[in-house]
């Protein structure tokens, strides 16, 4: 028998559990779908980068973020103009375009630019017709040499800091930093009564 107040033993354990378990049995076919659905993709859009178009590098938003650059919409009207690429041909040679993007920064717009440069340096435009090349095409030798970049094209790299090392010297160890502290605190607590006091004493020294 129960004693003290507690709850009247009243379990509930007949809930058909089997009927509410979700199973994921169609994992491996799917991992087999989504690959032969990239090869497919890949060839269909030969001989672009199997990644999408060119992304600017761009910094995260908020105070938290701010400091990490990551991969954006894309690039700003400034910067094409910068890189001497018109806002109607971008598009059309795998780099992507966003207008409503501003440059608040002159580096990060030296950035974008220089990346634009780099990217229409190894750029390879292929002819939209076989026997009719354009002003801007390709030569056949480049285009005979031409592969497909597989995965990101020229990704975001971080550059990790480097810690410099330095000798610790005598003069390092006796310094005091708190005692430091507390004597530019003070400092810093009586510069308007110094400065009075110095006013003063010049005013005197005329007299």
């Amino acid at each position: 028998m129960t004693k003290h107040n507690n709850v009247v033993p009243n379990g509930h354990f007949k809930k058909h559990w089997q009927n509410y378990v979700k199973t994921w049995f169609n994992q491996p076919a799917r991992k087999t779908r989504r690959r032969i659905a990239r090869q497919k993709k890949a060839v269909k859009i030969f001989p672009c980068p199997t990644a999408g178009p060119l992304r600017p590098l761009v910094h995260g938003q908020t105070l938290k973020y701010n400091m990490k650059v990551r991969a954006g919409r894309g690039f700003s009207l400034e910067e094409l103009k910068a890189a001497g690429i018109p806002k109607k041909l971008a598009p059309t040679i795998g780099i992507s375009v966003d207008h409503r993007r501003k440059n608040r920064s002159l580096e990060s717009l030296q950035a974008n630019v220089q990346r634009l440069k780099t990217y229409k340096a190894k750029l390879v435009v292929f002819p939209r017709r076989a026997r009719k090349a354009k002003a801007g095409d390709s030569t056949p030798e480049e285009l005979a040499t031409a592969t497909q970049v597989q995965g990101q094209y020229m990704p975001v790299v971080l550059e990790k800091p480097t810690v410099e090392l330095v000798k610790i010297t005598d003069e390092m160890k006796s310094f005091k930093a708190y005692n430091k502290l507390r004597v530019e605190r003070t400092n810093e607590r009586h510069v308007g009564v110094r400065q009075k006091r110095a006013a003063e004493a010049e005013k005197e020294d005329k007299k």
